[in-house]
């Protein structure tokens, strides 16, 4: 019987020992994701291509940032999974890979805007 117990709580050891590991790969995941969203750039670009699809050219124009800067900004956005690249010829289009991650920024913008208001009204009745 005790020895039942003992491999019974081995395997929760294991389970907990997975099941811990599962959260830290999940937690780094994601951690770079939101890497990615920590660049103001890198937001103004995802809202730009939310409205459009663009090449880097394009963006470069209306965001009035340099090529290598707008490159650098996509390639993190590509390797996370924020946009998705179309090749045309010798032109390659930036396209959201999910409109979702608009609704989270407005989410998010929603969040800190309440924040923000907390606060003032919190300055005001100090003043």
């Amino acid at each position: 019987m005790m020895g039942v117990q003992v491999r019974v709580y081995t395997n929760i050891g294991k389970d907990n020992m997975v099941n811990q590991t599962l959260k830290q790969e999940i937690s780094q995941l994601e951690a770079d994701f939101c890497f990615a969203l920590s660049d103001p750039n890198r937001i103004l670009m995802l809202y730009a291509l939310s409205e459009r699809p663009l090449n880097v050219t394009e963006l470069t124009n209306e965001l009035g940032l340099n090529q290598p800067t707008t490159s650098r900004h996509l390639k993190v956005m590509r390797e996370r999974g924020l946009v998705q690249t179309v090749r045309t010829g010798t032109t390659v289009t930036y396209h959201l890979s999910d409109q979702r991650l608009i609704q989270a920024l407005d989410l998010l913008r929603s969040v800190m805007r309440d924040r923000l208001t907390q606060r003032a009204s919190l300055i005001n009745e100090i003043a």
